[in-house]
């Protein structure tokens, strides 16, 4: 018997997912976006929603969260800070093991672009950001 896939929607929620929507639906409702009924509806939606697809379907006509301001900086600097911390696992791991041909230089070029480039992003003005997402 073939064993049946279930999609990521029709997991089933957890509380903490049912309170994060709910609290995502008090924000928009105070922003104006629903009203009190259609906010109490969502709610009770919420609270009986079996799966993650029931969820969603609760804020798919809301508009996304915005990101906090320095959101993006702390993000780059949690990225940077990995980084540094593989790649002197890396070197570490190779002057142990013989000091022989510097392979951790692949990574660290590799993960290194993929850091310059997520710079590169933040140094550009918000606004042209903001065009090309």
């Amino acid at each position: 018997m073939a064993a049946t896939r279930i999609k990521a929607d029709d997991v089933r929620a957890s509380d903490a997912e049912r309170e994060e929507v709910i609290a995502a639906l008090r924000t928009h409702a105070g922003d104006g976006r629903l009203d009190v009924e259609e906010l109490d509806q969502r709610i009770e939606a919420a609270y009986s929603a079996k799966t993650r697809r029931e969820l969603v379907a609760l804020t798919s006509d809301l508009p996304r969260a915005p990101r906090a301001p320095g959101d993006e900086h702390r993000e780059f600097v949690e990225h940077l800070r990995f980084y540094l911390s593989v790649m002197a696992v890396l070197v570490v791991t190779w002057a142990l093991t013989g000091m022989g041909y510097f392979w951790p230089i692949w990574p660290i070029v590799g993960w290194g672009l993929a850091i310059v480039s997520h710079a590169n992003v933040l140094r550009r003005p918000a606004a042209r950001r903001r065009a090309h997402a």
